[in-house]
């Protein structure tokens, strides 16, 4: 049975576990697409992608990606359960460099959200770091990059929890491992007609 929209959202959470099993090429590209069409300023459209779905240059993008910064190390992905992709989101400076940051996000949810349609697990990353990125797949300078959406079928289940008052927001692992989410809940942050 078909998930709806609605279904895919309340249940995506993020993966930093994977199982060793590649994606195809067809899927990938089926995302990219997604996220080219997102909503863009002006419909400027700046963005481009790098796919990375060879297994060698997987291996030296891993390095360059910090993961879960609440429960480093160990909510790193663990050996033989990295990323099986990439999505690197680059911005083309000469057709817009201020208002960018909108479409990336717009389009890394179209990623993200495909994905997970087809079972596939995704990590926004942004604490990247760029310039090894950069030489790793020859970017050319007039590209910034944004950040980058790391993939594969999940080998991990995490959880959501509600967020209840002051609690922290911070994310964390049991003693059996598994990721606990808390988020606000829906009646603490909705207003109807006026604050």
């Amino acid at each position: 049975m078909t998930k709806s929209l609605y279904d895919l959202i309340v249940t995506r959470r993020t993966i930093r576990q994977f199982k060793p099993e590649a994606l195809s090429r067809q899927v990938l590209e089926k995302m990219v697409d997604a996220a080219r069409l997102a909503p863009s300023a002006a419909n400027r459209q700046p963005l481009e992608y790098v796919i990375v779905d060879n297994s060698e240059v997987c291996r030296k993008i891993f390095p360059c990606l910090r993961w879960a910064g609440y429960i480093k190390p160990r909510g790193n992905p663990k050996p033989g359960q990295e990323p099986a992709a990439y999505i690197i989101i680059l911005v083309n400076t000469e057709i817009n460099s201020k208002e960018y940051i909108w479409d990336a996000g717009a389009s890394i949810e179209h990623i993200i959200l495909t994905a997970w349609e087809v079972g596939i697990g995704s990590c926004w990353l942004l604490s990247i770091e760029r310039e090894p990125i950069r030489d790793i797949l020859k970017v050319p300078e007039k590209y910034l990059i944004d950040s980058v959406v790391a993939l594969g079928y999940p080998a991990e289940q995490p959880q959501v929890e509600d967020l209840v008052g002051s609690d922290s927001v911070k994310y964390w692992l049991d003693d059996a491992g598994r990721l606990h989410v808390p988020k606000r809940k829906l009646e603490d942050i909705t207003h109807y007609n006026s604050f």
